[in-house]
């Protein structure tokens, strides 16, 4: 009953869900289903600001149109690097089976943008096959940054392909175990913008077709709380072990450019401390390996600790890392407003490492004006830096800081946009021409 309740809550429309037991007859459970559905429709205007710049777009939008679960959307989007007129179809239970269907199709001021997605994933512990594939055809211009300017940007088509099959036996004893097989063609072509007038270094192309192979060990520890990441709502937070490994080999029998072997690497764990404390650790690999030699490697890893104190408050903190090791050119280490300094311009700092701090003093009040919004609030303190120097990169600033204050505003009527964030930060170190004070308003999916 609690993994439903967690896969009911996992559905947009729905702001909550419960289910409980209330009679047992005849070798029999019956149980009560309660859930809190909201507006799925939204006709509406966006707008954002971060680091500096605006973001806008009109927005037409059902996630559960006539109570079929498929959502139907139309975009004009005006963001920082292209605009993006765009429509997409979603269902996730097409049929009332778990076969997911989803497609996207968006004219880009600078390219063209086509995805599909069919598959029937691994959707509970205790799912025992999944199956599925995807597809993306994207050309568009990608952009490189340092100091929160463009110093580059060439034109990037992407091609790729996934199918997988998996097997799993669910759960036993509080464990599962799933097995996949897949196949995966990633093309990627790069050429210059015709949109760019400044010197242009160009990635080299690559082509990767190969078969992998992936296990994944899962454990089911799963706790339901309120007031963590969102306003008074229930958030499912797993305290188990996740581990993840995926090996594949791309050889030039297959079509692909170079003979290499990708992979990737993950691992999780939570943990229930004394006097209120939750700890989340996590961490990733990937990369491919290629005569021995690591490419385009990336490790990242992240610490998370949250401590209740007084009703309705809770001190949040957040320590993350990444390195990279002979990374492609398109793959960039940011750090800026846009990514863990909000006192700064977007993808500010460039590198091959980069560490960040933040920590937060939360405040969740039980303010419900007009019953649309659950009200809180928040101090933060922000602190990171990157190291090395990537190509067409400035020399680092070395540790940068930031603290501020803001609103927080919990979306509780509609499905779109969990948490609205409108913040004033406060640079306290960094380059020439960085203002005093940054204005923010934006939509997160957390607090």
């Amino acid at each position: 009953m609690n993994e439903s309740a967690r896969i009911l809550r996992a559905d947009s429309y729905f702001y909550d869900a419960t289910i409980r037991p209330v009679r047992y007859h005849d070798g029999r459970v019956d149980v009560r289903v309660r859930t809190r559905d909201v507006w799925t429709l939204n006709p509406g205007f966006q707008f954002g600001r971060s680091g500096g710049k605006n973001t806008t777009g009109v927005t037409v939008e059902d996630i559960n149109v006539l109570g079929t679960g498929t959502a139907i959307a139309l975009k004009d989007l005006h963001g920082v690097e292209r605009t993006d007129k765009e429509v997409d179809l979603s269902n996730q239970h097409v049929l009332g089976s778990w076969t997911n269907v989803s497609l996207a199709y968006g004219q880009l001021s600078d390219g063209l943008l086509r995805t599909l997605t069919v598959d029937r994933p691994f959707y509970s512990f205790e799912s025992h096959h999944a199956a599925g594939v995807s597809l993306n055809d994207t050309t568009l211009d990608d952009s490189l940054y340092d100091l929160g300017q463009v110093v580059d940007k060439f034109a990037a088509q992407t091609k790729y392909f996934q199918g997988y099959v998996g097997w799993s036996p669910g759960l036993v004893r509080g464990w599962t175990q799933r097995f996949t097989l897949g196949w995966t063609y990633d093309r990627h072509r790069f050429a210059p913008s015709a949109l760019w007038g400044g010197p242009t270094l160009l990635p080299a192309n690559r082509k990767f077709v190969y078969p992998w192979v992936q296990f994944n060990w899962l454990q089911d520890k799963y706790v339901a709380l309120r007031n963590h990441n969102q306003i008074h709502r229930i958030e499912d937070f797993n305290l188990g072990v996740s581990l993840s490994a995926q090996v594949g080999w791309a050889a030039r029998a297959f079509g692909s450019s170079q003979s290499a072997a990708p992979f990737v690497l993950t691992a999780s764990d939570g943990y229930a401390l004394p006097h209120g404390d939750m700890l989340l650790v996590s961490s990733s690999f990937s990369g491919r390996l290629r005569h021995g030699t690591l490419e385009n490697g990336l490790l990242q890893a992240s610490v998370v600790n949250f401590l209740d104190q007084a009703p309705g408050w809770l001190f949040y903190s957040a320590l993350k890392a990444t390195a990279g090791r002979r990374l492609t050119l398109d793959n960039q280490i940011l750090l800026g407003g846009n990514n863990g300094l909000e006192g700064y311009p977007l993808n500010y700092q460039d590198g091959t490492a980069s560490a960040q701090l933040t920590v937060q003093e939360r405040w969740f009040s039980n303010w419900y004006p007009l019953r649309l919004f659950r009200v809180g609030a928040a101090v933060f303190f922000d602190m990171g830096r990157t190291w090395g120097r990537p190509p067409l990169a400035e020399p680092g600033l070395g540790l940068l800081e930031d603290a501020g204050f803001g609103l927080r505003l919990g979306n509780a009527r509609t499905a779109f946009g969990n948490v609205i964030h409108i913040d004033l930060a406060f640079p306290i170190n960094g380059g020439a021409g960085i203002k005093h004070v940054q204005f923010l308003v934006q939509t997160e999916k957390q607090f």
